[in-house]
Parts: C-alpha cells; sequence; structure tokens
C-alpha cells in the first residue's frame, strides 16, 4: 500500500519569519521558471521523489506556497525524478505523477499552540472521500515538516518500510521516527554549573563525563531529527491513554510499538530550519549537492 505524504507548512513563524518560504539552494526550473525556491520546494521535491508515497497532501494557510504547488501540478512536475521502485500501490506511485491535494488549514490549526497530530488528523479526515484506502487502520501515512530542505532521498522510504516490517514476535509498529546521532552533545557529556559557585557537577550520577572523555568511546545515542515521521492511520487517529500519556505526542503509539531509524552517518543529513545559520547550513548543503551532480 502506497503512503500518503502530509506537508505541514503554516504560514507563520515566530523564530524565523516565513521560514517555509525563504529562498534556499541552488536555482531550479520550476513550472517553466527558472527560480531560487524557497525552503518547502524542497520537501514537497522530496515527497514526489518517494516511492513509497503515491499521494501528498499540502497542509498550509500560506496562498503562496499553495499557488507554487498548484503551478507545479499543471506543469506536470509531480513525477519522480529517481529511478522509479517497482510496482504500483493502491495510491499510485512508482514512476507515475504523484496526486496532488491541498489542504486549507484553518486558523484554528495554523497557531503555533497547534500540535501536528491535530493538523495531521484533519488533512487525512478532508481526504478520506478522496483516498478511501485510508480507512484501513494500518494505511501507511509520512509526515514532512515543510522547513526541513535536507534529507536523504530514501529517508522517507526506509520510514514507510520500516512501519510496514512486521517483525517475528514484535507487534507492528504504530509509527517510525528518524534519528541523529547526538555524537560529542552526549548525555553522558552533560553536567551542572552551580550558579553561585561555577562548580561543575554530573548532570546524573557521581562521575562527570561518566569517566568517558573520548567521543568514539561513547555509547550510540539519538535524537529525533524531524526528517520524517511515519504512522498509521489507527494511531494517528486516536491517543492511546493506556501505554503513553496523552498530550500531543501520543499518535506516536504505544512505547512497545515506537520504532526508529537513523537518517545518517553524517550530522547534516537532515536540517531543520529554525534559525538564520540552520538556512546558511541548508543553503551550502543544497548547493554542494548540485554541484555534485554536475
Amino acid at each position: 500500500m502506497k503512503a500518503l505524504a502530509i506537508i505541514l507548512a503554516r504560514a507563520g513563524s515566530k523564530g524565523l519569519p516565513r521560514k517555509n518560504m525563504l529562498p534556499v539552494g541552488p536555482e531550479v526550473l520550476c513550472a517553466g521558471r527558472r527560480i531560487r525556491p524557497p525552503c518547502a520546494f524542497w520537501t514537497l521535491r522530496h515527497a514526489i521523489d518517494s516511492h513509497a508515497v503515491g499521494a501528498i497532501a499540502l497542509s498550509t494557510d500560506d496562498d503562496e506556497l499553495k499557488t507554487l504547488a498548484q503551478d507545479m501540478d499543471r506543469a506536470g512536475e509531480l513525477k519522480p525524478q529517481r529511478a522509479a521502485a517497482p510496482g504500483p500501490g493502491p495510491m499510485g506511485g512508482g514512476g507515475e505523477s504523484k496526486r496532488l491535494w491541498i489542504v486549507d488549514r484553518p486558523a484554528e490549526l495554523a497557531d503555533d499552540r497547534a500540535t501536528i497530530d491535530a493538523a495531521a488528523r484533519h488533512a487525512v479526515n478532508q481526504l478520506e472521500h478522496e483516498l478511501p484506502e485510508l480507512r484501513n487502520p494500518r494505511a501507511p501515512i509520512a509526515i514532512l515538516y515543510a522547513n526541513v530542505p535536507v534529507r536523504p532521498p530514501d529517508l522517507t522510504d526506509r520510514a514507510l518500510a520500516e512501519l510496514a516490517n512486521d517483525r517475528p514476535g514484535r507487534p507492528p509498529a504504530d509509527s517510525v521516527q528518524s534519528y541523529l546521532g547526538v555524537g560529542k552533545h552526549h548525555p553522558w557529556w552533560t553536567a551542572r554549573i552551580d550558579p553561585d559557585s561555577a562548580g561543575v557537577s554530573p548532570w546524573e550520577g557521581n562521575t562527570l563525563n561518566h569517566g568517558v572523555f573520548r567521543r568514539q568511546d561513547l555509547p550510540p545515542a539519538f535524537i529525533p531529527d524531524g526528517g520524517v515521521i511515519a504512522v498509521t492511520r489507527e494511531a494517528l487517529s486516536r491517543e492511546i491513554q493506556s501505554c503513553v500519556s496523552a498530550g500531543p505526542h501520543a499518535f506516536f503509539g504505544r512505547d512497545d510499538r515506537r520504532r526508529g531509524i537513523v537518517s545518517a552517518e553524517r550530522a547534516d543529513a537532515v536540517v531543520d530550519v529554525d534559525t538564520h545559520i540552520d538556512l546558511l547550513v541548508a543553503d551550502a548543503l543544497l548547493n554542494e549537492r548540485a554541484g555534485a551532480k554536475g
């Protein structure tokens, strides 16, 4: 079953205003014009190129972004540029053009208090009549943030493959989230600094740095990187009170049904743009990729 990719792109942003529409990366040909594309373009392009995705819902209150996506659709630019995966699915996919829906996000889901799961559920509810396969409790959904212009090309495909992977002896997954290795920002190297004496003490335990002073000797540790969240329709549709507390992350599902994938070895494999420095890093990496392609 091919997945629905939901791109979340609200217009407002306090930290970096209009971050989804800030230009980043090299010029591209888009809808017959050469433009310096906005941040959200790269997420849209990633969803189009993901073989496990058959349909795309752009959930936004940003009229400029709606116009860009509609122009791409009219110009026939929703066809994957990566080599096609074998076998079409119920929602399309393979080398075929993706189906795109613009979902108008209501004001109550477009401020900084709105949760991502509420916005994603709204998009799914709007499309159920168009995509009846979404009524399947195991229907796969990929949630993508528009302000992440840099991701490994296969990241969403890997997350969706893990979501569908029924491992022997384990319950099926409710969700799969991408993670990044913390490197030198390891929790073992976290400390407290006394504001009065400036004394340094371990954040936990009794030994600074847990007695480890070389990065290569640290055990692997990971944090969510915002690259992709893959969930089933069932997990997205309800809060599971018995195993996780109610709240914005309840849709990840039961604790024993949460899965993770590592985005890549490089720390810059995923860039989540929240600051001007993030934007500069993303710009450099996208230009580097374009240069490598030749």
